[in-house]
């Protein structure tokens, strides 16, 4: 059977540096840092108190107050970046059948504001004064509902939950649905809204959290000898992904293809990663297997590159192993310097940065490694953004409990 050639056909997202692509973008290319003081809630009692948080963020803007009322806030980031990826591929109705068209979305954690909200209120008021909408707020699925229900999307429709590895495996499952048959349309990526009292606590308790509150916009260092742990952050990425010839029949602009997707597991440890990095080896060769190349082809890649002392060593190591000699050539760059580590959201993102990377020959910088790692000895473009033509593009995505993913982006060629 020949599978079917799966296309980018738009693009939308909200993030700490911008509440479109487009300002997320100038944003990146610029340098521009999104972590601050955590402002959502007092964070005075953690050892942590900055995050990468959405600015100026006002859910009146985006929806009627009663709607809002009904939506967690990784389900409202989630509507925002699909409103903007289906304007922008011009699905109007009419322009697709909705009985063929989904929603996959990733998300690591769902709606933790509601729950930390509603346990408060069960301890404090009791039972009887819980919310009705507590558990259609609270569970991982309902962006993709709340997406399909206002759009009128009646395929298939569920989310993947992987932690950090979510948009990632998300993107992949569409591409296939798509290339087996089972859908034209699939609209796809991440969504993550885990700064929280509650959630910051827990990965504070881990050591997994930068603490430099000092100096919020040098904290996340990826590939740096003094990272000391990643930044939460939050927003959402989203991606349109069309069957080609479909894509082609109703007129619709193509930005790049997605062309290959691997994924394993590590079965090592529910949170380190193996010191060789030989879970991501593999996700990586077969994604680029997958979609047809070698690993010569591949141009540039977006790094999960967190910024956490084990991740940042081990990916380097799993670079080398899969690209061998090449590895020093090629341009790497890790978007989460920038905006923080949006867990299950953050490869949506970094999927559209390497469509715009492909679009406009832009690499766009590594900030903060002002002190390399001997043992992270990579080019991960740390002058400032790069030019450079790029045809194939990876994105590495992991996530606690070994899970490995990496997807391929192709520049689109008839």
């Amino acid at each position: 059977m020949t599978k079917r050639r799966v296309v980018i056909t738009g693009y939308g997202a909200i993030t700490p540096i911008g509440h479109n692509v487009s300002q997320t973008w100038q944003s990146l290319i610029s340098g521009v840092n999104g972590v601050g003081n955590i402002t959502h809630f007092d964070a005075s009692d953690l050892p942590v108190t900055i995050a990468a948080e959405i600015k100026n963020y006002n859910p009146e803007d985006y929806f009627d107050r009663k709607e809002a009322r009904k939506m967690d806030l990784y389900t409202q980031y989630a509507m925002i970046a699909a409103r903007e990826a289906i304007n922008h591929a011009g699905l109007e109705p009419g322009s697709f059948d909705p009985d063929r068209t989904g929603v996959i979305t990733g998300a690591g954690i769902g709606g933790i504001q509601t729950f930390e909200e509603e346990c408060v209120k069960y301890h404090t008021a009791g039972p009887r004064r819980i919310s009705p909408f507590f558990i259609p707020k609270m569970i991982g699925n309902i962006a993709a509902a709340h997406i399909a229900i206002e759009h009128n999307f009646k395929g298939i429709n569920f989310n993947v939950m992987s932690a950090c590895a979510s948009a990632n495996h998300a993107l992949g499952t569409a591409m296939r649905t798509i290339q087996y048959g089972d859908a034209d349309i699939v609209i796809s990526g991440g969504t993550e809204a885990a700064v929280t009292p509650l959630a910051v606590a827990g990965f504070c308790s881990m050591r997994a959290l930068s603490t430099r509150n000092d100096d919020p916009t040098a904290a996340s260092r990826p590939f740096d000898k003094d990272r000391d742990g990643f930044v939460m952050s939050e927003g959402a990425g989203i991606l349109i992904l069309e069957e080609l010839e479909h894509a082609k029949a109703r007129g619709a602009k193509i930005y790049a293809e997605l062309a290959g997707y691997g994924a394993c597991s590590d079965a090592f440890h529910i949170t380190a990663p193996t010191e060789d990095g030989e879970g991501s080896t593999r996700a990586i060769l077969v994604a680029v297997k997958d979609a047809g190349l070698s690993p010569d082809d591949i141009d540039y890649i977006n790094a999960h590159g967190t910024s956490t002392p084990l991740n940042d060593k081990g990916e380097t190591q799993s670079i080398k192993s899969a690209f061998g000699a090449r590895a020093y050539k090629m341009k790497i760059n890790s978007t989460k310097s920038m905006v923080g580590h949006m867990l299950g959201a953050a490869a949506g993102i970094e999927a559209i940065v390497c469509v715009k990377t492909i679009e406009t020959g832009i690499i766009h910088p590594t900030m903060n490694l002002t002190n390399p790692d001997p043992e992270c000895d990579l080019d991960y473009t740390i002058k400032g953004a790069a030019q450079q033509e790029v045809n194939a593009a990876l994105s590495n995505s992991l996530g606690f409990g070994g899970h490995n993913s990496a997807i391929v982006i192709t520049r689109y060629k008839d």
